[in-house]
Formats: C-alpha cells, structure tokens, sequence
C-alpha cells in the first residue's frame, strides 16, 4: 500500500487510481520526461528518481562485518505450517482475511497476527541484497532470497536520501527527516521525531529495526488526529495521497506482540481501498497501541509459506519496492 504519502512513482497521477497502470519507474520516467525541461533538468532527475544509485553492494557481508548479532539462537523444533499459521519455538504467525461492506463499497483486507520469540526475529531486507537509492525487487523476492516465511513491504526508504535507516541493529543511513518507527530489541516499539534523534544514540538504546515513512496512525490506543493531511516528503510525486487506497500497516499490540494489515484497493467488488482513518481504525480495532503506516499503493504486499496473501491492485500484480519486514523459516 503505497502510503497516502505513499507509492511515490505510481500514485503521481492518483486521479486515475483505478485504472491499471504501468510500473512506477515507468511513470516517474515518462512524467518527468513531459513535465520538465529537456536537457539538464531531465537528466537530472530521472537520476535522481530513476537510476540505480548503489551505496553498498553486499548487505549481508556488510552487517557481518559490523559484528552486531541478533538475540536468536537456531530452533531445535520442527515448525509446524498450515496455510494460515506457522509456530516454531514461540514464534507464532496467524493469518486472517476480513472482508466488509458490499458492491463498489467492499473491503477486504488481510491481517497477521505475529508473537515472537525475539524481537530480533523480525528482520528487514533490502532489494537485491544492496542499499541505495531506487533498488527494487518485489517482496516476494525479496522474501525468497532471504529464506521468509512471512513478510510484507517496507518503508521503500531507496525512494528517497533523508530518514534514519537502521536494520537488524546496523545503521545505514542518518537523515533524520519525519516522524519514525523504532523497533527495540526487548520487543517494544514506539514512534519517534527522527529530527531530534541520532542513529547512532538509537543503536545505543537497544534499536534494532526503524522505518521512515508514516505518519503514525495510532498512539496510545487512539487513532492520531489530522493524519489525512500529513507528507511524507515535499519530493516530486510524493506528497500525501487521500482517499481510498491500498495501505500496509503495522502495529504493536504487546511485547514481542505486533500485527500487520495489508488493504487491498482500487479493484472495485474486491476491494476499493481506505482512508487514513479507516487504517487507523482497522488497527485500534485489532488492539494496536501503537500503530504505524507503511508504504502502500502498489507496492502493499503480504507474502506467506512461499505465496502472496493478498491481491495487489486486484491483479495478482507485485510492484517492486526497495525493502521488506521479514521473519524467517
């Protein structure tokens, strides 16, 4: 679900977003080609907005060296699958499908209930194992490269050169820029001002995960008021995205206890989408204390056992995305 803010590229023309469309590199290329001058200007941006731009190559070498390790240790059960659940040594993922309303109006969306055994058993991945600036793969394979039982989409951060970046306990990026999610390593999360923090005073504070997108859509058990109306960024063709959308969210209901929710949108009679106050109140209702918004669009996707979960845009159709949560087999 590409954010209200969210889905940068594909929801520059969200008057149309009930159409199918193209990818969103597609239409960050072809809309900044037609609304910017030729030569310089061009150049510039599809730079900026559309070439590779990659900062480290080896993620996965990369945190190894850094020498940070997870609270984990290897399961000496076997895990037990069904096409809804998985548990493995007091691990526990349940997922559920919730459909409302009728005709035009329908809703449906999916929910996964997640305890974990560690707070550090959730962890992030990026695109083609490599971080920079618009590296994409979809979530699907993202979470197949990494081995994921569950996963859904990130923050899609290589959208953009601001927020703080630190996944499983190793900083990548210190922009603060908005308003963030921390995940702790004793398995709280809390919403924080990236302004007036560091990422290095983070790590130090036991932060294993943040994300940067948002806003946060529920706090202290209550829905966050003028969430309709917040930016995640002032950048070309990221503003806020009002209305009825697909969304991805996250949220902490207890210690080591979250729940995500992926809204599937824009297909009228499956599902048209909702607002950033039906988000929020799909979240309280499940018993978020805290609850957070992901990137959404297109790009809002949950993947389970080896398949996704939901129906992106209605078409069975993953958009590429820099970054996803994960928890692996």
């Amino acid at each position: 679900m590409t954010s209200q803010q969210n889905c940068p590229a594909e929801d520059i023309h969200h008057s149309e977003r009930r159409k199918a469309r193209p990818t969103r590199r597609a239409i960050l290329a072809g809309a900044l080609a037609l609304t910017l001058s030729a030569g310089g200007a061009t150049a510039w941006a599809l730079d900026r907005f559309v070439v590779q731009h990659v900062e480290i190559a080896d993620v996965s070498a990369y945190e190894a060296a850094q020498g940070v390790s997870s609270g984990t240790t290897a399961a000496d059960s076997t895990a037990s699958v069904t096409e809804t659940s998985y548990a493995d040594d007091g691990t526990n993922i349940r997922i559920s499908t919730v459909t409302t309303g009728s005709g035009d109006s329908t809703v449906t969306y999916y929910v996964a209930d997640v305890v974990l055994d560690d707070a550090t058993t959730l962890k992030s991945a990026f695109a083609n194992d490599s971080f920079g600036e618009n590296i994409t793969q979809t979530t699907s394979e993202i979470a197949a490269a990494h081995n994921a039982i569950f996963a859904v989409n990130g923050d899609y951060y290589g959208f953009r050169d601001t927020g703080i970046v630190i996944r499983n306990g190793v900083v990548f990026r210190d922009e603060g820029a908005r308003q963030g999610l921390a995940f702790y390593r004793d398995g709280t999360v809390k919403v924080y001002d990236e302004t007036s923090a560091t990422a290095e005073q983070l790590v130090s504070d036991g932060v294993w995960n943040t994300l940067s997108f948002g806003p946060a859509i529920v706090q202290d058990s209550r829905i966050v008021d003028g969430i309709e109306d917040v930016e995640v960024d002032t950048n070309f063709g990221n503003h806020s995205i009002q209305g009825e959308q697909p969304r991805t969210a996250v949220g902490l209901i207890g210690t080591n206890h979250l729940v995500f929710v992926v809204v599937d949108g824009r297909s009228p009679g499956y599902s048209a989408g909702v607002t950033m106050t039906g988000l929020a109140q799909i979240m309280k209702d499940l018993g978020a204390q805290t609850a957070y918004n992901l990137d959404g669009g297109g790009s809002s996707t949950m993947y389970f056992n080896g398949s996704l979960v939901n129906n992106p845009l209605g078409a069975n159709r993953e958009r590429g995305t820099s970054d996803i949560l994960y928890i692996g087999e």
